[in-house]
């Protein structure tokens, strides 16, 4: 049945791109210098604004203040003032003191968090909110915030006493295995400019030393309104009123009179390529990565637009290449990819990555530059390129369907790029045109000339990343001589592309009945069940115009198996996946896909097996014709491919051993669930246990029955044209004549977690290159069968509550950490589980090694205060807000209406009708938020957390000589790499304690 019916259906009215007109191309046209579509200007005092009124999310407004300032502009004693500067605007201004601005945000539920409302980088800065404005004053007050972050951060030495250690701690998480390697790469990119020396983050020197007057100079230098831009985007009613409150808080301010000018500083070019073979003993693989740098191509014109479209194939034609031979036989690498990056306000780079197996690094690079090299002497084929253009096409469609659905966020971060890097705004309709005009007409001879643009002796930077050295520097630079002398010898063959087939299921399906049919008003959704058993529920929304999403799950998993298969039934997935679990291999479906909007997965885990994915309207046939695919596929093993993955699985495994904070999670899930097998992570020892056989077994059984799978399909789905693809290819699906797993659905079994029953400390030694530290707090939790939905609502109002205080203690009281997450882990809430419900609250913070014990002790006492004494009334008011707000962006998403029909199908209380289920959902909800007070939340503090001597805190620390820890640690288990030798000295230290009295008394 062709996907679009001849009828009048929204999709078919909303589907409005194939019949859009195309443009006659004028390559000379220039675009307009205005952006698009957004109320644009200028005060006298030279502030630029931007104002969109956007409906997405509803009754919100997305703001920012752009700043032309980043940490190129620092001097050498200044090295992080900018960054210090952004941090301190939070911490008080000349209106709001002590962090108030957090408390104003949080107070009307818009979150403050880590990059979540400011950025740094070496050009810009950019300070963001995401705030509701269905109270009038709240939008006025926003954008004063952001008046005073212009002009009137109070940078006192106070300030920048408290908030140091916070900006310490952010350098301190940057200074692991990924930060060291960017790092020194982006040293050796921008050698010879300011850029090199500039990193935004600073120097710890600089952070632990500088002084508010430094900052306060830096601040009035460069600050000034003809450097910023005010973005605001938002369910507003009209753009007037917003210009007008921009003009009440930002008019009256003075620009200087003659600011200096902020220079653009370029960054030279080179002919000879650069080359680094970094060893990172902590590296979490072996890489390599090339970079071609060049100047910033500005898109003035339609041929400038034009000529982007074409690079952009270049990208996607070379990474497809990239992709296939990952999945050959002995590939050169696990994967590869080459992307573009915008470094800096002039620079652009086109930068291809590769990870490989250890010692693999220089077949990696050279296979990565035979590849272009390929394409320089032979080309992209044109079905290549007919892929390619499909794909942009689908792109293209895709974004102008919802050109009216777009998110206020993204086109808040569009107007920033507008403003500080001249990126052009023509408007998606006009882009449409264009890209439907121009693609058809570009040649796989045009695509293929980019290549050009990359020959290593193109300001190239090739860098080789090795846990331990395995060549030198001269090798990379043989290696790239050997592909020049190839290329000019032209010995380098042409690609080799293989065949694919054209139809997805080959042989199409009997199409199943609906033998039941449930419409729940409440919850909007109509539930099917169908003559092979499968039950699908389906709701039509309007959020998005080319959205469709879906999830299908069965009970039983993992922790019915015994460990004797568990290993092998563990791979199982992802085996299948490399083999081809849609019936063909990944390579293949890749270029079957190509154009149509779809993605499917599968995942199994301890208590379910899921498949989900989304797809666009137009391809919900194509995204159903794979699920077929994926209950009448049978995997067998493949040699090519269980090398493969048995050896991504092992590198993986050398990698996790490297990394410090291997020793401390592992041991932190060991201490708070047990040591079964099913918590530890994979040893290289028990490789040799996976059965590819058993493994392709045991996954064939998964997706067999269809009788025990229920599906959720939540989009802009029209039933009249889903529903018979949902009987064809859902309905369509046989039911085995026999049980396929053998074990009972309804009562599965639960996990052997064997949460604390006392308080447990212990730190975790582990050798580090830069000292690195990790506090872990957990709290065993139990919630009442009784009233069990109500409880799970409480646990997370005390989740956020606690992540709430513990921040505004240790990161705006303190100043020592810079950020916390609380979470909480539930275990149980199923309908085919039977035992309690158990699971925990898990606080995590990193923070300064020498008072990781004092940061523990100020936690603790903060969560027994809050027992004690509860909190206060504008603590719930603030941790009811954010919740609140959460629920309403969600109620406008699918993602949400997705997880709480899921929710209310797998909740414990689901008894055969979700729609009763979603209701108690739904009032426990409603229930809990009318019954939260200090004294409520108090009690479900002490109710959910019962023990006040039941908890386990895991520290992270750098190994040190152990005497020093000893000391340092009197009371705490020590566990690590040295515990035994610890012991050892103990028992000796003993034994000459007892010899040396043996001795005097003799």
């Amino acid at each position: 049945m062709p996907l679009l019916s001849p009828d009048n259906s929204r999709i078919t009215r909303n589907h409005s791109f194939r019949s859009l007109e195309m443009v006659k191309v004028d390559m000379d046209k220039e675009f307009d210098l205005q952006p698009f579509g957004v109320d644009y200007g200028r005060l006298e005092n030279g502030l630029v604004y931007y104002v969109k009124c956007n409906p997405k999310p509803k009754k919100r407004a997305a703001l920012a203040l752009a700043v032309k300032v980043g940490s190129v502009l620092e001097e050498e004693d200044e090295r992080g003032v900018a960054h210090i500067v952004e941090h301190l605007a939070f911490s008080a201004t000349k209106k709001y003191t002590n962090h108030n601005i957090v408390k104003f945000l949080e107070s009307i539920g818009a979150e403050f968090g880590p990059c979540q409302n400011a950025v740094t980088s070496f050009d810009e800065t950019v300070y963001k909110l995401l705030v509701p404005i269905d109270k009038p004053e709240l939008l006025s007050e926003a954008i004063q915030v952001l008046a005073e972050f212009s002009s009137e951060i109070r940078l006192s030495k106070d300030d920048l006493e408290k908030e140091r250690g916070a900006v310490m701690e952010e350098y301190r998480d940057n200074r692991n295995a990924s930060g060291r390697i960017l790092d020194a790469y982006w040293t050796l990119m921008m050698e010879g400019s300011k850029y090199a020396e500039r990193l935004p983050i600073g120097l710890e020197n600089v952070i632990k030393t500088v002084s508010s007057q430094t900052l306060k100079q830096f601040y009035q230098k460069w600050y000034h309104l003809c450097n910023m831009a005010v973005i605001a985007v938002g369910d507003f009613s009209d753009t007037k009123s917003v210009i007008e409150l921009i003009r009440t808080h930002f008019g009256h301010k003075n620009s200087a009179s003659d600011p200096p000018p902020i220079a653009n500083l370029p960054v030279p070019s080179h002919e000879d390529p650069r080359f680094s073979y970094f060893v990172e003993p902590e590296a979490s693989g072996s890489a390599v990565m090339i970079c071609y740098k060049m100047q910033v191509d500005e898109v003035k014109t339609v041929k400038d637009y034009r000529e982007m479209l074409v690079k952009s194939m270049f990208r996607i034609a070379l990474n497809r290449r990239f992709f296939k031979i990952s999945r050959r036989k002995d590939p050169p690498y696990f994967s590869c990819s080459i992307a573009s990056y915008i470094l800096v306000r002039q620079l652009k780079a086109y930068i291809m990555t590769s990870s490989c197996k250890e010692k693999g690094t220089l077949e990696a690079l050279e296979s990565m530059l035979i590849e272009v090299a390929r394409v320089r002497l032979h080309g992209f084929s044109e079905r290549e390129i007919s892929v390619v253009r499909a794909l942009l096409l689908s792109r293209i469609e895709s974004a102008y369907l919802e050109r009216d659905q777009m998110e206020s966020t993204i086109l808040r971060s569009e107007y920033s790029q507008h403003f500080t890097d001249n990126k052009p705004i023509i408007g998606i309709e006009y882009e449409a045109q264009l890209q439907k005009s121009i693609l058809p007409d570009i040649l796989a001879t045009e695509v293929s000339k980019f290549a050009e643009k990359l020959w290593t002796s193109c300001s190239s930077v090739i860098q080789i990343v090795e846990p331990q050295a395995s060549a030198v520097v001269d090798d990379l630079k043989n290696i790239v001589m050997k592909i020049n002398k190839l290329e000019s010898e032209r010995s380098i063959s042409p690609w080799d592309d293989e065949h694919i087939p054209e139809e997805i299921v080959s042989l199409k399906p009997n199409t199943g009945k609906i033998v039941q049919q449930h419409e729940h008003i409440n919850m909007g959704a109509t539930e099917l069940v169908l003559s092979n058993g499968m039950r699908v529920c389906y709701k039509c929304t309007d959020f998005f115009n080319d959205q469709v999403l879906f999830t299908g799950f069965s009970y039983g998993g993992l922790s019915e198996l015994p460990e004797s298969n568990y290993f092998s039934s563990s791979m199982g997935s992802t085996i299948a996946e490399e083999i081809g679990v849609f019936g063909h291999r990944p390579s293949v479906l890749m270029d079957m896909l190509a154009g149509k909007r779809v993605d499917v997965d599968i995942e199994v885990r301890a208590y379910r097996r899921t498949f989900y994915g989304d797809c666009s309207p137009f391809y919900f046939e194509t995204a159903l014709q794979l699920v077929y695919q994926l209950f009448t596929t049978n995997v067998t093993p493949d040699d090519e491919v269980i090398k493969r993955v048995m050896q991504v699985k092992e590198e993986a495994i050398l990698a996790r051993e490297r990394d410090p904070y291997t020793s401390f999670s592992n041991r932190a899930r060991e201490i708070n669930y047990g040591d079964s097998y099913f918590f530890r992570p994979f040893k290289k020892s028990d490789l040799q246990k996976v059965d590819p056989l058993k493994a392709c077994q045991y996954f064939n059984t998964c997706f067999k029955d269809p009788s025990t799978f229920t599906v959720v399909i939540v989009g802009n789905i029209d039933p009249a044209v889903a529903l018979p693809l949902i009987l064809q290819y859902l309905g369509g699906i046989e039911k085995p004549p026999e049980p396929v797993l053998h074990f009972n659905c309804d009562h599965i079994k639960s996990l052997p977690f064997k949460f604390p029953k006392t308080i447990t400390r212990e730190v975790v030694c582990s050798p580090m290159i830069e000292a690195q530290c990790m506090v872990r707090l957990c709290f065993p939790i139990g919630l009442k069968k009784e009233t069990l939905e109500e409880e799970i609502h409480y646990t997370e109002f005390i989740s956020k509550l606690l992540e709430t205080k513990l921040l505004q203690l240790l990161r705006f009281k303190h100043g020592q950490i810079y950020s916390a997450s609380v979470s909480e882990f539930i275990d149980g809430d199923l309908p085919c589980l039977s035992g309690d419900i158990r699971g925990d609250i898990r606080i995590d913070f990193s923070c300064d090694p020498k008072i990781s014990l004092k940061l523990v002790d100020l936690a603790l006492n903060e969560i027994l205060r809050l027992r004690e004494e509860g909190p206060s009334d504008q603590d719930v008011i603030t941790i009811l807000e954010i919740e609140q707000r959460a629920h309403e962006n969600g109620l406008q998403e699918n993602y949400y209406w997705l997880s709480r029909i899921l929710c209310s199908y797998q909740s414990r209380i689901y008894s055969g009708d979700v729609g009763t289920s979603f209701k108690i959902l739904d009032e426990g909800r409603s229930n809990v938020r009318k019954s939260l007070t200090p004294l409520t939340t108090q009690l479900a503090l002490q109710r959910i957390m019962p023990h006040k001597n039941q908890y386990t805190v895991v520290i992270l620390m750098p190994q040190t000589p152990w005497f020093k820890r000893l000391r340092s640690f009197p009371q705490w288990t020590l566990h690590g790499i040295d515990a035994k030798i610890l012991a050892a000295i103990a028992a000796l230290t003993v034994l000459a304690l007892s010899l040396r009295r043996y001795s005097q008394k003799s």
